[in-house]
């Protein structure tokens, strides 16, 4: 199990948010846990130094390109890359650095899968370099993917066969659990569970981890087959509960072998 790490950009600042308070019709709703003063780069530098791959950028709406162009030029190759990606500006993020493009409302069209567009993307970027992000929230049973940074409900339930589909096209999957995202109030187990059973690739949760117990709860429902990421918990981001420094002690016990 890895730790992953993120850069969530909104308005071109590094910040926490709680995302189920993320709406375009209701900005006055927005509830924002931290906002760095360091820039983008900073923490890309910081997780350079430390070697934690494999994690990502967020561009939360318009106004974060320079921001994440800042982060990936800091260590490039290393750190993903999502939020309005499409198949005609994909390859541009790669060649600006990003070991990957990760992708939710572009595949889908009117609540349902867009396969032309998904196979557009693949064409486009490689499924060597292609995140898919199934966030999802809750509705009755079952989880819903969202799209529109997690404001929108899709019509697509996370399955066993929606996720052995999908890992056909793509090299990993992101999935937030938007319900609990920003809240640090614990994740949802029940997610991590069918996560650990389901998916057949690499597969990195998020969402409400508050210290490190979270950590290693992940790591025994996982099966150590999921890897995490830690947002508003870590004191890099204004949290109290979790310190970076405790996270990647964390990550390097995980991942030395004998």
């Amino acid at each position: 199990m890895q730790f992953r790490p993120c850069i969530d950009l909104h308005n071109g600042k590094v910040k926490q948010i709680v995302g189920s308070t993320l709406k375009d019709d209701d900005p006055d709703s927005l509830k924002t846990n931290f906002t760095a003063t360091n820039p983008s780069s900073w923490f890309a530098k910081l997780y350079k130094r430390d070697n934690l791959t494999g994690g990502h950028i967020i561009k939360l709406g318009p106004g974060n390109d320079d921001a994440a162009s800042e982060a990936l030029a800091a260590w490039p190759g290393a750190i993903q890359l999502g939020g309005g990606i499409t198949a005609e500006n994909g390859k541009e993020w790669l060649d600006k650095g990003a070991s990957h493009v990760i992708v939710t409302s572009y595949v889908f069209s009117d609540g349902q899968i867009n396969h032309d567009r998904l196979q557009a993307l693949v064409a486009a970027v490689g499924k060597e370099h292609l995140v898919l992000d199934l966030s999802c929230r809750k509705r009755g049973n079952d989880y819903f993917i969202v799209t529109d940074r997690w404001q929108k409900f899709t019509d697509v339930v996370i399955t066993p066969k929606v996720v052995e589909d999908f890992a056909r096209c793509c090299d990993e999957f992101l999935v937030h659990a938007a319900d609990v995202e920003g809240q640090c109030k614990g994740i949802e187990t029940e997610l991590v569970q069918k996560l650990a059973d389901w998916s057949p690739i690499a597969t990195t949760y998020a969402g409400g981890v508050k210290d490190i117990t979270d950590m290693e709860l992940i790591q025994k429902l996982g099966k150590n087959r999921l890897h995490a990421t830690v947002g508003s918990a870590l004191d890099i981001f204004g949290g109290s509960t979790m310190t970076y420094d405790e996270v990647v002690a964390f990550h390097k016990r995980s991942n030395t072998h004998d």
